[in-house]
């Protein structure tokens, strides 16, 4: 008897927790969009401070997290060099290189640019190297953007950015297949303002950037597109003085993918209703529509509309405008990605040009930046037109 209800109890126990595997991984339900590379974090500065930066103080980089700050910069005119690793912990030859650039036209107007190149390194066709239809490729994303951006009143600016992203990341013997291309703007707004205070002046900054809204992206060989990853993002910072060398920042963003969530199949669902049902909400849904839909398609209601909004927190201390600290926080859901990770990183600044680096480390195992470092090199055009006119 005693066998028999032990047998009883491993049986239980082990159906249990299949049920709450099963539990969990039907709870687990990430937004998949393609050109994923489009959401990586480029600039070491923002990188350091928990991947933010819509509201942070206007830099060069300022392309991806907010063209609108372009014109709140002190500078005429700058440009950056940004490298990001990937995935450092398995290969060594995955990267992203990311240019960017700005130049004001008189003081209220900005035009800005910036390049975005994404390699996947070297990937063989084929599983068997000693096969004779093996191949070498190299698979890649890049995006090419302008914008415009202007000041509309001393505290207010906006900016319109346009995109082209082209994807070539599949290989196919029959030819059925082809890169991927496809077109994007982004609309954003940026609120400076000093107050006051009992000694000194501080900072407040709001800043809101919808990013990539535009066409679906195919590859060929399927009817089907994808979406792109238009987000939302929407940031503050605080920027307050100690005295007259040191002042530090405090700033947070939240973002959130405004694509359809793919719909799961429910419990009794045939393959074929299934399936019918995932063209008709997933895949016949146009981009405009899929962003209104976003708001309100979680199988699990508007606890997990929640759970898809992602935060970052960050602080940044500032010594005499040259030397900078920084660290920060980023939080993702357990069921819509689970990157979760701590970042630090420092920057020097001369008047010519401007060093920055970070670092992250993981707190969950599902972060391909974990122990990486990414590098920015600014420079100022304005400084180094003086440097040189002064040699003269």
């Amino acid at each position: 008897m005693k066998k028999y209800l032990f047998a009883i109890l491993c049986l239980w126990c082990g159906t249990m927790l299949s049920l709450h595997a099963q539990d969990k991984k039907n709870m687990f339900n990430p937004v998949t969009t393609s050109v994923t590379s489009q959401s990586i974090a480029p600039d070491a500065r923002g990188g350091a401070m928990g991947d933010l930066g819509a509201a942070t103080e206007p830099d060069v980089s300022s392309q991806y997290w907010n063209p609108a700050k372009y014109p709140f910069c002190i500078g005429r005119a700058g440009v950056a060099v940004n490298y990001t690793p990937w995935l450092r912990q398995l290969v060594n030859d995955i990267n992203l290189a990311y240019v960017s650039g700005f130049y004001r036209l008189g003081d209220y107007q900005a035009l800005s640019a910036s390049l975005r190149y994404f390699s996947l390194g070297e990937v063989s066709t084929s599983s068997d190297m000693s096969s004779s239809d093996n191949m070498t490729i190299s698979p890649y994303e890049m995006s090419v953007d302008v914008a415009y951006s202007r000041m509309l009143s001393e505290t207010f600016s906006a900016a319109v950015a346009l995109r082209f992203i082209y994807s070539d990341i599949t290989y196919d013997y029959s030819d059925e297949t082809s890169p991927g291309k496809a077109f994007a703007a982004d609309i954003a707004l940026y609120w400076n303002r000093y107050f006051t205070g009992r000694t000194r002046e501080w900072n407040m900054g709001i800043g809101l950037n919808i990013s990539n809204i535009g066409s679906k992206i195919s590859y060929g060989g399927d009817d089907n597109s994808e979406f792109i990853p238009t987000n939302l993002r929407l940031g503050v910072n605080f920027l307050i003085p100690i005295n007259e060398y040191n002042k530090f920042s405090i700033a947070a963003d939240a973002n959130k993918l405004l694509v359809p969530t793919y719909p799961k199949q429910n419990e009794g669902e045939a393959d074929q209703d299934y399936t019918d049902r995932v063209q008709r909400d997933y895949y016949d849904i146009s981009p405009i529509a899929g962003i209104f839909k976003s708001f309100g398609d979680a199988p699990n209601g508007f606890k997990e509309e929640m759970q898809e909004i992602q935060w970052s927190m960050g602080l940044e201390y500032i010594y005499n405008d040259r030397f900078s600290l920084r660290a920060g926080y980023h939080h993702e859901s357990e069921n819509k990605g689970n990157r979760k990770y701590f970042t630090v990183g420092a920057g020097f600044r001369m008047s010519v040009f401007s060093l920055d680096a970070g670092y992250v480390f993981s707190t969950a195992q599902s972060n391909p930046l974990d122990q990486t470092m990414r590098f920015t090199l600014g420079f100022d055009l304005d400084g180094m037109k003086d440097l040189f006119g002064r040699r003269r």
